[in-house]
């Protein structure tokens, strides 16, 4: 990939404001006092989406990219995605008061953690062409962080319409899980974006 010192700054801005984010959404999950921290995962959201603009207006200006325009465009708009679903989720948890943090909760902020953690990884990595194999592989272990997402998703759902009886509780703790296992479809669908860039410039 030719030598970039626009598009790659703005990657990697952007691939660490999401780790933070979901660092600061993981802490959130795992302390009674949780509202700054759920606030500042909103903020952290911000700031990503101005990246994201500010990357489509380069752009927008730019006559020659290190690769195809139409995945610069797919991935920073992948991560604004990631990071638009883990702040709904922040959203929901501030917003329904949600106080007990069951473990399949927990255990879909851990994966979009470390999904989150691999696609700041492959970001980092697109700065050279000597990466590629790294990023392939942080690629996989995204893909397996949503699959393990899914079933923890799909077991928990099942859990609570079989066990729990307030219909206002199974729809709030529902809403949370489905935006943190959006979360980690949206980072299996950065890693298919760098896969396809990846095998083109290898």
């Amino acid at each position: 990939m030719p030598k970039d010192k626009v598009f790659q700054p703005l990657f990697e801005q952007a691939a660490l404001k999401l780790k933070l984010l979901s660092e600061t959404l993981n802490d959130a999950a795992n302390t009674p006092h949780r509202q700054d921290l759920l606030k500042e995962v909103e903020k952290l959201k911000s700031e990503i989406e101005s990246i994201a603009q500010t990357t489509r207006v380069e752009l927008g200006k730019s006559f020659i990219t290190p690769f195809d325009r139409e995945d610069i465009y797919a991935i920073i708009t992948a991560v604004d995605e990631v990071a638009d679903n883990l702040s709904d989720a922040a959203s929901r948890m501030r917003l329904y008061q949600i106080d007990m943090i069951t473990k399949p909760l927990r255990k879909l902020t851990e994966a979009n953690l470390e999904a989150c953690t691999e696609v700041h990884n492959a970001l980092f990595g697109l700065k050279d062409t000597k990466n590629l194999e790294k990023i392939a592989e942080s690629c996989k272990i995204i893909y397996r962080l949503e699959r393990k997402a899914d079933k923890v998703y799909d077991r928990a759902v099942a859990d609570i319409f079989e066990n729990e009886t307030n219909v206002i509780d199974i729809i709030r703790y529902k809403e949370v899980m489905s935006a943190l296992e959006s979360a980690t479809d949206s980072c299996r669908k950065v890693a298919n974006i760098l896969e396809t860039v990846t095998v083109k410039y290898s």
